[in-house]
């Protein structure tokens, strides 16, 4: 029994007094505790709220407008609507000589000699090939001799008429003063009248040769194919030896022929957009061939008829300088470029209060460009709507519109650049909608 007390006593834990010092942390360890629980229900209640908060609100992605290169400041100075350079709209077309030729002959004749090649220069007038002249040249003979021989009859008829008309004005008076009968006088009369008609008869055998002559000189003129203007030879069509005529069916052809200052570019414009395009308007054309050069142009015309089969328009632009890589037929693309000539013109004259309120409506409407996806474009093409985003609610703005390119939707007007617009679905946004820009 004594050892069981004995082990007992030995399990037995002794406590010792708690100093002063030891108390005081023990209180300060559970201010701790309180203090960290207070922290986490703080952080918690702020959580809740911002996930509250967050509930209400749609996300979005945004990005910033930018205005095209020099928009800026031309908008600033002339009050113009569009900058200069900047595109109204694009569209596709071909090269085309406004003057052309296939160089034929206006005869059924064999072709002797061709002297020029495909790719050479000529000159108007230039002899570029030669017909066979041999026929030619015997009928022309025949013909001036048939003029001789015209000549001579007019001279024998006239010397005949001649020799008549004294015998016929004698009787005349004779037959005035009763001393010839009626029936001689007819029978003079008749013979002086046929020796004037064989004068008639032999001036226009005369005419008829001289005409012939002509004609033959003329036929042995088209021997000799001439080029019709300056040019470029872009096909021989003839080789000597072939038989040539007037008639492209029948292969007439013995070169063609194509001014190159004449190169313009024939594009078709959508009915929806031509009324961006004017007379005179700038634009810059693109070869297909060398899509990184732009060439300066302007607009020639606008052809006054529509095609029903497409809907388009079609648009003739000019080159502004002649370039020797531009060559018929090639592709082409034309920016047609806004016009502010005529607006910094009359800016100019307005007074300083005018031209500040010009240069206010100009930076409204300077030219922006956005994503293709920032822009709700309505059924005509020409305008749509854009959700600008001001702090954390947007604004739907009516924009007009401008092309769509790789690059982007040109806005013409209704927004500012810099401003800060929601790209993507924009079908869940409406004006007044609480947002939070997620990128």
């Amino acid at each position: 029994m004594e050892q069981k007390v004995s082990l007992l006593e030995q399990l037995r834990i002794e406590r010792t007094p708690e100093s002063p010092a030891g108390k005081g942390r023990g209180r300060a360890g559970r201010v701790g505790l309180i203090t960290v629980i207070a922290v986490v229900v703080l952080a918690a209640a702020a959580a809740a709220y911002w996930k509250v908060s967050q509930a209400d609100t749609t996300a979005v992605q945004a990005v910033t407008a930018r205005a095209l290169a020099g928009a800026g400041a031309a908008g600033a100075a002339g009050g113009a609507s569009a900058a200069p350079g900047a595109s109204l709209l694009d569209a596709s077309g071909y090269v085309v000589a406004l003057r052309e030729a296939t160089v034929s002959s206006q005869l059924l004749d064999r072709v002797d000699d061709v002297l020029v090649q495909a790719g050479e220069q000529v000159k108007k007038g230039q002899i570029i090939a030669k017909l066979d002249d041999g026929p030619l040249r015997a009928s022309l003979a025949q013909s001036l001799a048939q003029v001789v021989a015209a000549r001579a009859s007019l001279e024998q008829a006239e010397l005949a008429t001649k020799d008549a008309e004294p015998t016929y004005e004698r009787q005349v008076k004779e037959l005035a003063a009763g001393l010839i009968s009626q029936d001689t006088f007819d029978t003079t009369k008749a013979s002086y009248d046929s020796a004037r008609a064989a004068v008639s008869v032999a001036q226009g055998n005369l005419d008829a040769a001289q005409a012939t002559v002509v004609v033959n000189q003329r036929n042995l003129e088209y021997t000799i194919i001439r080029a019709p203007f300056d040019g470029v030879v872009t096909a021989k069509d003839a080789q000597p030896g072939q038989i040539v005529s007037y008639s492209f069916s029948s292969g007439g052809g013995i070169a063609d022929i194509v001014d190159m200052n004449s190169l313009e570019v024939d594009v078709d414009v959508s009915e929806n957009y031509i009324s961006r395009v004017h007379p005179q308007q700038p634009a810059t054309i693109t070869l297909d061939a060398y899509p990184d050069d732009h060439m300066p142009a302007h607009v020639i015309a606008i052809i006054p008829t529509a095609d029903k089969s497409k809907a388009t328009v079609q648009v003739r632009v000019a080159f502004e300088h002649r370039d020797p890589r531009v060559l018929p037929q090639m592709g082409a693309r034309v920016s047609f470029l806004a016009d502010t000539s005529a607006a910094g013109a009359s800016s100019a004259e307005g007074s300083s209060a005018s031209a500040s309120a010009s240069a206010a409506s100009a930076a409204a409407d300077t030219p922006v460009l956005v994503p293709a996806d920032a822009v709700e474009t309505n059924s005509d093409g020409n305008s749509g709507t854009v959700f600008v985003i001001d702090g954390k609610v947007v604004h739907a703005h009516s924009v007009r519109l401008g092309a769509r390119g790789s690059d982007g939707q040109l806005v013409l007007s209704g927004l500012d650049a810099g401003a800060l617009v929601a790209v993507g679905d924009l079908s869940k946004l409406r004006d007044g909608l609480r947002v939070r820009i997620t990128q």
